[in-house]
């Protein structure tokens, strides 16, 4: 593989994953396509916008004729699948294109590494398709069992990966990773929201009793799992990448005052979200038996992240004004104009 394509680089862990391709490749010629919707930002690469290696296209993975352009133009030989709607509050709000780009978008995309025969094909999913795991950690043969319209989305994409690769011998690989934290992460989820408004005194929504349970993972170390999955891992499998830290959310938030120096009491227990999950947890010992592992602690992880966001003040300021203030309102707004209604005694 010596050009490969990046589809959602400009996101969170997409544009993480470029800079680790760049790192540890100097061979390789990355194009990004990103349709550069409200999560995604050229920001997020400008340190490696003069690279030479790079190449960046705005256009949307739905479009086919796009797709097969870029395919051709670009000799792509490998596509690393990170382009999605990936929020689920907004799914609950507006599922359509939730359907379009997770399910749609990577059906267009399967069909142009089938017809172009490429080398690798790799999904990069989520732990939420498994639903909510009661005990225990969820290995890669459990059911899928998704309980959001996004998760509905990432699964049915699962799916139609896995059913290209046993039907039309598409190259293809799937990564389920856990709940990714660390630099360029949108300030619509949990950690970076909760740094972003701490920072300006602002109260911190908390769905129910924030007893749930997630497993955060470090960007960096996700993309080290994708980029050992892309190379080393057995065609037509799935991989869990968890991160081995289960915290319930409201440590977490607790954990993010205490590296601010700010109280407690900016906590706001808001009624909860529908069908929220209330635990996740992948068993990650597939991947790990392949030479992955885990570089950081949550703890220093945290602090790293929590410090990026106090030294790049510009990036999400600019982020939480226009639309992210009306979304904002239309989720949190009547939530936090009646406090304590979602906290479960």
């Amino acid at each position: 593989m010596k050009h490969l394509l990046v589809t959602g680089g400009a996101g969170f862990i997409g544009s993480n994953f470029v800079r680790c391709i760049f790192g540890k490749y100097p061979q390789y010629q990355v194009v990004v396509l990103d349709k550069l919707t409200y999560a995604g930002n050229l920001e997020n690469l400008k340190d490696v916008a003069t690279n030479p290696r790079y190449t960046f296209v705005h256009g949307d993975i739905c479009d086919a004729a796009l797709v097969d352009k870029v395919m051709q133009e670009y000799g792509i030989d490998a596509i690393v699948n990170f382009a999605a709607e990936t929020h689920v509050d907004r799914s609950l709000l507006e599922p359509a294109s939730f359907l379009m780009t997770d399910v749609y978008g990577t059906y267009v995309l399967l069909e142009a590494a089938r017809r172009f025969e490429i080398e690798r094909f790799l999904q990069v999913s989520t732990d939420e398709v498994y639903g909510h795991i009661e005990q225990g950690s969820v290995k890669e043969d459990a059911p899928l069992s998704p309980r959001s319209p996004y998760s509905a989305s990432k699964a049915g994409a699962d799916m139609m990966v896995q059913a290209y690769y046993i039907s039309h011998d598409v190259p293809t690989f799937i990564t389920r990773g856990s709940n990714t934290f660390g630099p360029y992460h949108h300030p619509e989820k949990l950690i970076p929201l909760c740094i972003t408004n701490a920072l300006d005194d602002l109260p911190l929504p908390i769905y129910g009793d924030g007893r749930q349970v997630r497993d955060w993972l470090y960007v960096e170390d996700h993309c080290f799992g994708i980029d050992v999955v892309l190379h080393q891992g057995k065609v037509g499998e799935v991989y869990n990448l968890g991160g081995g830290n289960e915290r319930y959310n409201l440590e977490v938030v607790q954990a993010i005052l205490k590296l601010l120096s700010k109280p407690d009491a900016l906590i706001r227990h808001v009624a909860d979200r529908p069908g929220h999950d209330r635990r996740y947890s992948l068993d990650s010992t597939k991947l790990i038996s392949l030479g992955w592992q885990r570089t950081q602690s949550f703890e220093k992880a945290l602090a790293q992240t929590v410090q990026w966001y106090r030294n790049n003040e510009a990036w999400w300021r600019k982020i939480k004004g226009g639309e992210f203030s009306q979304y904002y309102q239309k989720q949190y707004g009547q939530r936090l104009a009646n406090p304590g209604s979602g906290q479960i005694q």
